[in-house]
């Protein structure tokens, strides 16, 4: 046990070996520990989500060249990345061995420096996602049709700088959204159609300026409904006075929007009714932005799932603890996995089970220390064994790695496949590079310099000033002094629609909008209508007015 762990009966306190503060291990957190046989996290949970987000690449798009054929792929992954790069369908092929990298264990070495030797020598896939048709400019895109400069998306059509979504169409800049069509600038929104400007607002059609909806119609700049039409400011009119009213808000015109969102974001905090957390169907556990989940404690973004701890965006997980973005069971440390099952320290792995230490695997089983294995049994480093001998060798290097406390630790920042800046952390958990570096960890520099006949503040206000050649310009971001452009398919839909250009470059927008959802360190306060505390996500800087335990929004506005 740690010696800086001081037991007492119901509880333990650890200091975080990151950020050096104290934090609590549970009773459960050792018995879960004890079953899998490692030993209780030596971070806090804030530091070991940095950790493991810090392996999710959030980078920047850009043209490279397959290590294996030659030929231009589009990846997220920088300049500088320490292994190879091959097209997802060249990695999934028998062009190449993964074998052909194996290694003996050294137990004179640490595990971790042998692991690092691998993993820059196997080739890695230059994105994740299959059965795609022309989405070569996303990440992370499954079963999906022309999706442009996304990320985290599934069963998408024509959308272009979104994030995290599912069943979405014919829209651009959503976020954490589900089944969407025709909207834009949108976050946290379900089953909406022709809505803009919408935060955590469901079933709505043909509005805009919404917060907290359900089930309403031509709506403008309106908060806390239910099953209304023809609101705004939450006054009602007639359907006649309501589209005359409209006319006076110049929704084509950037700055007039800029000023309507600011008047919007005010009186929203000032007026709104703010449920304390924006969990559903969900017993005994605690978090925010839970679905479906039972038993689960310390989560976040967590769906379908059960007796979790501490996991920070997952689905359909069950007994595990510690992980990002991934459905596993029975597991700890798992990165961005898709279902697996009793696994320890795993990166972007895919239906394996009794493993540990796999980066890049995909239905493997007992295997260990191993990067870009597919559907392989008993290896150890990319090296084949039979059972009788994998079974010996993973005792001993248990044994080695216990003594060089080693085992049961999460892979050293320095193993990431890129910066800690273009990296998931860094959009929930903003870090300096002093303190990254002095982790450890890596970070990348920006060499984005703006071109001499680049436009930036200078883009037309109007969306009806915008000429036909604008797609041809460069445009330079003024608060990243980063490249892009407006694209043909994009400049049509802010003309059918009446949606002025934006000024700044999409990943700037997405991190706008996520940074609502970003507040994940929990704050205590008093519930504004009935008095008693809470924990609520909601920073003092927001200035809200009303937040509300579950039973009182319930009450008067659910």
């Amino acid at each position: 046990m740690n010696p800086e762990i001081k037991n007492n009966s119901t509880s333990s306190l650890q200091v975080c070996q990151a950020c050096k503060s104290q934090f609590t291990i549970e009773p459960d957190d050792f018995a879960f520990c004890t079953e899998l046989d490692v030993p209780v996290p030596d971070e806090c949970k804030w530091c070991l989500w940095k950790h493991l987000l810090s392996f999710w690449v959030f980078g920047r798009f850009r043209k490279a060249k397959s290590a294996l054929s030659g030929k231009t792929i589009i990846t997220t992954f920088s300049e500088s990345v320490r292994f190879p790069l091959y097209s997802h369908d060249e990695w999934i092929s028998d062009a190449w061995d993964p074998f052909a990298y194996g290694q003996d264990y050294d137990p004179s070495r640490l595990f971790f420096e042998q692991f690092a030797e691998l993993q820059a020598k196997v080739p890695h896939p230059h994105q994740s996602g299959v059965q795609n048709t022309r989405c070569d400019w996303s990440d992370d895109v499954w079963r999906s049709k022309d999706c442009y400069l996304s990320r985290s998306v599934l069963d998408c059509e024509n959308i272009s700088y979104c994030y995290r979504t599912l069943n979405c169409k014919n829209s651009i800049d959503l976020t954490y959204s589900f089944d969407l069509e025709l909207c834009y600038d949108c976050l946290y929104c379900f089953k909406c159609f022709k809505t803009r400007h919408a935060f955590n607002s469901r079933d709505c059609i043909e509005s805009a300026f919404l917060y907290d909806c359900r089930n309403v119609q031509s709506c403008f700049m309106c908060w806390n409904l239910r099953n209304k039409s023809y609101y705004i400011l939450n006054r009602p009119y007639t359907k006649e006075a309501y589209f005359e009213k409209i006319k006076e808000f110049d929704l084509k015109s950037r700055s007039a929007v800029w000023k309507y969102k600011k008047e919007f974001q005010e009186v929203v905090a000032r007026e709104a009714i703010h449920r304390q957390n924006f969990n559903f169907q969900v017993t005994n556990s605690t978090g925010n932005i839970l679905n479906e989940c039972k038993n689960c404690k310390d989560c976040y973004f967590l769906e379908y799932s059960e007796n979790c701890h501490a996991i920070f965006r997952g689905f359909e997980s069950k007994d595990s603890a510690y992980s990002v973005g991934s459905a596993v069971e029975k597991g700890v440390f798992s990165v961005v996995d898709g279902f697996v099952y009793e696994t320890l320290a795993t990166l972007h792995t895919a239906s394996c089970r009794y493993s540990a230490y796999l980066d890049y695997c995909e239905e493997c089983e007992y295997c260990f220390g191993c990067v870009g294995l597919r559907k392989k049994k008993y290896c150890i480093l990319n090296k084949q064994y039979t059972k009788e001998e994998y079974e010996l060798r993973i005792a001993n290097i248990k044994a080695d790695m216990k003594n060089k406390g080693e085992w049961g630790k999460f892979f050293p920042y320095k193993l990431a496949y890129g910066g800690y800046n273009f990296s998931l952390a860094s959009v929930f958990f903003p870090e300096s590079k002093k303190h990254i570096e002095k982790l450890g960890g890596l970070w990348e520099e920006s060499e984005d310099v703006a071109a001499e006949d680049a436009i930036s503040d200078d883009i037309p206000d109007r969306i009806d000033d915008v000429l036909d050649d604008f797609p041809t310009k460069q445009l330079i971001c003024s608060k990243t002094r980063r490249r892009f452009n407006i694209a043909s398919h994009e400049l049509m839909f802010y003309r059918q629609n009446g949606i002025p250009v934006p000024q700044y470059h999409f990943d700037v927008r997405t991190l706008e909008q996520l940074a609502s959802l970003a507040v994940v360190i929990p704050i205590k306060g008093d519930c504004s209508l009935c008095g008693k505390s809470i924990t609520h996500f909601y920073p003092p800087e927001g200035h809200y007015k009303k937040i509300a335990c579950v039973e009182c929004y319930q009450q008067n506005v659910a």
